[in-house]
């Protein structure tokens, strides 16, 4: 692939993140309500670190090894949030991951986004399994995996030490068996 995929839900429009997202980017990812229910949002989050975000998806891009989405409201193609696939190409599968900005929050666009992720990842990218990881204390992010058919498959205990305590990821599973059998 040569070029950046552009993908169209109904409300959102996922294309390649661009350094004019910057500001945006900011104003989002510099909130702990976002930082507290991910792995490696720094906290605050600077200038810097979405020049590196934008520098990892590129270079991931090229490699065939990562897909970082913008996710860009549909008639303003306003910055909202990311999601990406983070390839394991021999295994033929693929981690995804994604973030909203709070403003955003409880309006179905993680939904919608992933639903376009998942038919990227298993019919463009020819993926065998796509999985995706919340922390046990935010099960927004879990209903929309359940929302888009993913099925729970593990919950590591104790994984991450996490505000204080440690947390669980709860991990949530889709086959190309079973995603073809939901196209159906």
């Amino acid at each position: 692939m040569t070029t950046f995929p552009t993908l169209q839900t109904p409300r959102l429009t996922l294309g390649q993140l661009e350094v004019s997202d910057i500001p945006r980017i900011m104003k989002y990812a510099d909130n702990p309500n976002i930082a507290n229910n991910l792995r490696n949002l720094p906290q605050p989050y600077r200038e810097k670190d979405a020049i590196s975000w934008l520098h990892m998806a590129r270079q991931g891009f090229d490699n065939e090894t990562v897909y970082i989405f913008k996710l860009g409201l549909k008639e303003t193609n306003e910055f909202i949030g990311g999601m990406g696939l983070h390839l394991k190409k021999e295994h033929h599968k693929a981690e995804v991951g994604y973030w909203i900005g709070e403003p955003f929050w409880n309006k179905g666009y993680a939904t919608e986004a992933l639903r376009a992720i998942l038919k990227f990842g298993f019919e463009e990218l020819e993926l065998n399994k796509i999985y995706a990881m919340y922390y046990d204390f935010n099960p927004a992010s879990g209903r929309v995996m359940e929302n888009n058919g993913m099925i729970k498959e593990a919950e590591l205990v104790d994984d991450e030490f996490k505000h204080g305590k440690f947390a669980a990821h709860i991990q949530y599973r889709l086959t190309k068996r079973e995603y073809e059998h939901l196209q159906k």
